[in-house]
């Protein structure tokens, strides 16, 4: 799963899921973009290479265009990009307005579809790009708190399977659907419903994700072992959960 030479941008790469994501594609040899609105607390780095942080509102379509072709400018290329970024606090329907809701549709769904946009010619011209979604098992069934969220996710997954097709054979699409994750937030995440020790013995394997699990899974789907892949979601959830357990992040 070597990726020397190649580019990888990863949005939300700065903290959680998406620094481990970061890391796991340093670790494959891949020189790497992270972008947030904030930077990271500490620089992401692993096997002796650090990632480069560029800021960037992913809700902002220009600012977004503006972003990628300065990274590419600077490296050159741009092989990977990993939709990362997204989010949503526990909400339930009926708590919020209508906006509200809208504002987390247009972060987990209308953002990758734009990142996705601005990423294309410059994937399609590397001979051979990927997008990674990183998806969420609340977009597979029902997601009582967050249900924007879940409906986002679920968009997200068929936005994907379209995107697969439609650039094909230039540009491979794949949705990576996570599980619960043991992020920096897990801790009062889960609170609420017995700790995330408890949660985490209601998954088959035994205990939440490891956000180098989700990461080493990206680097499978971005890289030549997955050639033939495109169109598809990996399920990476530990053999499943109960629904009513999980309030995602």
């Amino acid at each position: 799963m070597e990726l020397d030479g190649r580019v990888t941008v990863v949005t939300g790469g700065t903290r959680g899921v998406g620094a481990g994501i970061a890391r796991a594609f340093l670790a494959a040899g891949a020189r790497v973009v992270v972008c947030a609105r904030r930077p990271p607390e500490a620089p992401v780095a692993a096997a002796g290479r650090t990632a480069e942080y560029r800021p960037v509102d992913l809700r902002e379509t220009s600012a977004v265009e503006s972003f990628f072709a300065e990274a590419v400018a600077d490296c050159g290329r741009l092989d990977v990009l990993v939709n990362n970024a997204g989010g949503t606090p526990y909400r339930p329907l009926a708590d919020a307005d209508p906006e509200r809701h809208a504002r987390v549709l247009a972060l987990n769904l209308t953002a990758p579809l734009a990142a996705s946009l601005a990423a294309y010619p410059y994937l399609r011209a590397s001979g051979g790009g990927s997008v990674v979604m990183i998806g969420s098992v609340s977009g597979t069934r029902p997601s009582p708190g967050t249900a924007a969220y879940g409906a986002a996710k679920a968009g997200l997954e068929n936005l994907a399977r379209s995107m697969a097709v439609e650039w094909a054979p230039d540009v491979r699409v794949n949705t990576l659907v996570a599980g619960m994750v043991a992020t920096e937030r897990a801790a009062v995440h889960y609170d609420a419903v017995g700790g995330a020790d408890t949660v985490a013995r209601t998954v088959p394997l035994g205990r939440l994700a490891e956000p180098a699990d989700i990461g080493h899974a990206a680097v499978f789907l971005a890289s030549e072992r997955a050639a033939y892949i495109s169109g598809a979601s990996l399920l990476v959830h530990g053999g499943g959960e109960p629904p009513l357990l999980s309030r995602e992040l």
